[in-house]
């Protein structure tokens, strides 16, 4: 067998465990010796990975452009080598009530709005970055209303997001930010009534979760992993149950070009600045 690859990730749900035992499994009758150490949140994955604890990472969006600042100012290079076919071209929306008065986004103005954790690209920085572009700054036109569930998990655990839901469900806010496929989930599950919304504006298509690299990592092996990732078939009954799990039909090969709107987003409201100011610093 090749060198042990190792995997970072952070555990937003239990299933994680089953996901990637299984992928050891697999990997293992591919001879490929895999396996993974879980954290408890993005931040503390992205120091480790600088650490040099593991090989490749698995990445929030927001933990990518960490890794990727991070890196430039320490004389390294992040690489996103593979992501999921899910991961691509989302879309972000604003919705308000079916019956709400707000029927632009300058009806915005004076109102409440009610967004996931602070940093939840998709329920948060990104619908913010876009609100903020078309000249609605928040908390000075608009009073934003978090729903900070655990924080550090990027929104992976989506609790936020259902949760600003429920408030604009509840009448509480008069508008609500989630990704678009939560929004019809949300609608599904009843947690939003069918009809009972609208969507008021959407976002640009960005990107979400990638498998990250640094450039000292094992080159072969790592090759031999991404090969693997991208041959996997979702016909194949011993890989189905894990792609279902992991939400995806197909890997593919990564693309960064998808977290441009992310990254005016952290730039205008300053989000990771202090965090990789502090990485970069112990790592040069």
């Amino acid at each position: 067998m090749s060198e042990t690859i190792l995997l970072g990730a952070v555990a937003y749900d239990p299933k994680v465990v089953t996901i990637w035992e299984g992928f050891r499994a697999w990997f293992a009758e591919h001879e490929l010796d895999f396996d993974f150490v879980l954290y408890s949140n993005y931040e503390r994955q992205v120091e480790a990975h600088f650490g040099g604890h593991f090989h490749v990472a698995w990445n929030s969006p927001l933990a990518w452009l960490q890794a990727e600042r991070i890196a430039a100012r320490t004389g390294s290079k992040a690489r996103a080598i593979a992501m999921r076919d899910t991961d691509m071209d989302l879309r972000s929306v604003i919705v308000v009530r079916e019956d709400s008065p707000v029927h632009g986004l300058e009806d915005l103005r004076g109102r409440r709005v009610a967004v996931g954790a602070h940093d939840s690209p998709q329920a948060t920085l990104i619908p913010l970055e876009h609100l903020a572009a078309a000249g609605l700054a928040p908390r000075d036109d608009f009073e934003v209303v978090p729903f900070d569930l655990l924080v550090g998990k990027h929104g992976d655990h989506i609790g936020g997001e259902r949760d600003a839901a429920k408030a604009l469900a509840a009448g509480e806010v008069d508008a609500a930010c989630m990704i678009d496929g939560n929004h019809l989930a949300f609608i599904k599950e009843g947690t939003l009534r069918s009809q009972g919304t609208r969507v008021l504006a959407q976002t640009e298509p960005y990107d979400h979760c990638n498998f990250t690299i640094l450039d000292n990592v094992p080159a072969g092996s790592v090759g031999r992993f991404r090969e693997l990732l991208l041959s996997m078939s979702y016909d194949d009954p011993k890989v189905r149950p894990l792609l279902d799990l992991e939400g995806l039909k197909a890997w593919r090969p990564g693309r960064t070009e998808g977290y441009a709107q992310l990254a005016r987003a952290i730039d205008r409201f300053g989000t990771i600045e202090p965090f990789v100011t502090r990485v970069a610093g112990q790592n040069t």
